[in-house]
């Protein structure tokens, strides 16, 4: 088989098995445990946990002792085995382990993924940032495809979703070891501080750069909010609109929301060339400002369900015009030397310390607006959107874009 069919099939099940579980764990924990929205938002913020030392880890291992397409094996037949253990948790102390080993085996697995397919690509002379956007897309398609297989077969609210986490998850580690062999590379002109990108922390030297890495954080921080609380917030209208499609539904309506990130990735080139990083930030930000207010202003039926609708729609806009294009951004202004260090700075800003504070932070507030069980969602839905305003003030007065490095951006 062509290896980039090959490499189709490794992302689409990678992302499957990511499907599965982010948008529908969060109504598990909340309806069928019922665990506290600190409880829930602590258990999503071991994906921040994980990848703030997990990925450097295991890319020493990779490095030196194992193969990369059979780490990526072995993460994946372990995760099968925690998947397994994690559906007969009940307390959140057990809940919560297992999450954080299954974050400290799948987030890094991400990195090695694509790790695998720069490795094939190059090695068969093709470029891969012009490559590898077509073989990412179908783990887009995988994300929502599981996504809709778990709404539709009514697993949101039970422990059958991570069966169904666990046999992809079986099926990919199998899969990862009847992969071409990637050679050792024993990286002996890496000193441990590179291997880890802190010799990458001196782009906090540049006061512009600090703060565009401080604002990745803060942004960070909203990045799982609705993927959190979206579906348990669908779910509280079941009281009034218990035949609505959004309520019946909810998973598969959240879903939308990735579909419209295929759309926006492929405007980024674009919209660099036509407004900048700066601007674009700002667009990124907006898009979360209106990604939240038309959470608390929608309903699962008329105007409401519009309302929903376009929160979906924004939600490629908000995701993708700061988290892609800051990644280009970073790439760009880094130096040579320090390029693969910068973009792990990046992501430890984004999906580590800001993904973990922001599990910690939005289960604070569930619970801040919650009543004898009954959660206020509109105020919810209006703090946030205050927070990312006032994110996007912050922003437009502290920032200056270099404006002759933006054009050679892209």
């Amino acid at each position: 088989m062509d290896i980039k069919k090959r490499l189709i099939i490794l992302n689409f099940l990678e992302y499957f098995s990511f499907g599965t579980w982010l948008l529908s764990a969060g109504a598990y924990m909340i309806v069928t445990l019922k665990f506290t929205g600190l409880q829930v938002g602590a258990v999503y913020a071991t994906l921040g946990i994980a990848s703030m030392f997990m990925p450097p880890l295991l890319g020493i291992i990779a490095d030196k002792w194992l193969n990369t397409e059979k780490l990526f094996g072995v993460c994946h037949l372990i995760l099968a085995v925690l998947f397994m253990l994690l559906s007969q948790a009940s307390s959140f102390e057990a809940f919560y382990m297992f999450m954080l080993l299954i974050s400290m085996f799948y987030m890094p697995s991400l990195a090695l993924n694509k790790s695998i397919a720069y490795h094939f690509l190059e090695k068969g002379g093709h470029n891969p940032a012009k490559i590898f956007p077509s073989i990412r897309v179908w783990g887009t398609v995988g994300f929502i495809l599981a996504a809709w297989a778990i709404d539709l077969m009514e697993l949101k609210f039970v422990k059958e979703q991570f069966y169904m986490g666990a046999s992809i998850s079986l099926i990919l580690g199998v899969y990862a070891f009847l992969l071409p062999t990637i050679p050792i590379d024993k990286s002996k002109g890496k000193s441990l501080l590179q291997r880890f990108g802190l010799d990458a922390f001196e782009l906090f030297k540049d006061r512009n750069t600090a703060i565009f890495l401080f604002f990745s954080f803060l942004l960070g921080t909203v990045l799982q909010i609705t993927n959190i609380w979206g579906v348990p917030f669908l779910d509280d209208f079941k009281i009034n609109y218990a035949d609505s499609f959004a309520v019946k539904h909810s998973v598969v309506l959240m879903s939308l929301s990735q579909m419209s990130e295929v759309v926006f990735i492929l405007a980024i080139p674009y919209f660099l060339r036509k407004f900048g990083i700066k601007k674009i930030v700002i667009i990124s930000i907006l898009a979360w400002v209106f990604r939240f207010g038309f959470f608390a202003i929608g309903t699962p039926e008329g105007i409401g369900l519009i309302f929903l609708v376009l929160s979906m729609i924004v939600y490629g806009m908000a995701f993708d015009f700061y988290f892609v294009s800051g990644s280009l951004y970073i790439n760009h202004i880094a130096d040579t030397k320090i390029r693969s260090g910068a973009q792990g700075v990046f992501l430890m800003m984004v999906n580590g310390f800001g993904a973990a504070f922001g599990g910690y932070a939005s289960g604070f507030i569930i619970d801040l607006y919650t009543t004898n069980g009954v959660k206020d969602w509109p105020s919810i839905w209006f703090a946030f959107t205050i927070y990312a305003l006032i994110i996007g003030v912050a922003f437009v007065i502290l920032f200056k874009n270099n404006t002759d490095s933006e054009k050679k951006l892209i």
